[in-house]
């Protein structure tokens, strides 16, 4: 079943920009085929405080995988790459925020709504991340967030966030 699913990248340490680029090949390389790309995104961090702005984009994948093949992926794709996540349960991770070389988040997969123990779809907290929705709104403007029923651009203007999240043009 080909299934077309949503990630969230973002890094704040190190190049950013190769960072991004690493995680996407090797997302490419063993869970689907990217078809769709957003700008680079520059946005500060959010939940703490860091002198390391993020770079951010979003991508939309083609896969077969089911969702908690596609989160254990990703979370490999993060290992690989040396992230190291502080906590083990998801208040801890949530307490724990911290820079870091990549954080991949799977926002959507189709239309699925899941309430798992360790992966819930939507991504429960997208609606209030901005330096989610303006590259998500880039590339899906018109999709419609199972749960609310509101697409990602409606999603964006109501956005409560108010953190500056801005286009970036990075030149190689």
């Amino acid at each position: 079943m080909n299934r077309l699913a949503y990630f969230s990248l973002g890094s704040n340490l190190g190049d950013r920009k190769r960072n991004l680029e690493r995680a996407r090949e090797l997302m490419a390389s063993g869970m689907g085929t990217v078809e769709t790309l957003s700008g680079y995104y520059v946005s500060p961090p959010w939940g703490y405080a860091s002198e390391n702005d993020f770079y951010n984009y979003c991508l939309a994948m083609k896969t077969e995988l089911d969702p908690m093949a596609l989160l254990e992926a990703a979370l490999g794709v993060e290992v690989e790459m040396g992230r190291v996540r502080q906590g083990e349960t998801r208040m801890e991770k949530e307490r724990g925020y911290q820079d870091r070389i990549i954080d991949i988040d799977l926002l959507m997969v189709d239309d699925l709504i899941m309430d798992h123990p360790h992966l819930v779809l939507p991504h429960p907290g997208m609606q209030g991340r901005r330096f989610v929705l303006a590259p998500m709104a880039e590339i899906a403007p018109d999709l419609v967030h199972p749960v609310s029923g509101i697409t990602i651009a409606g999603l964006l203007e109501r956005c409560p966030d108010p953190s500056n999240v801005i286009p970036v043009t990075l030149d190689d």
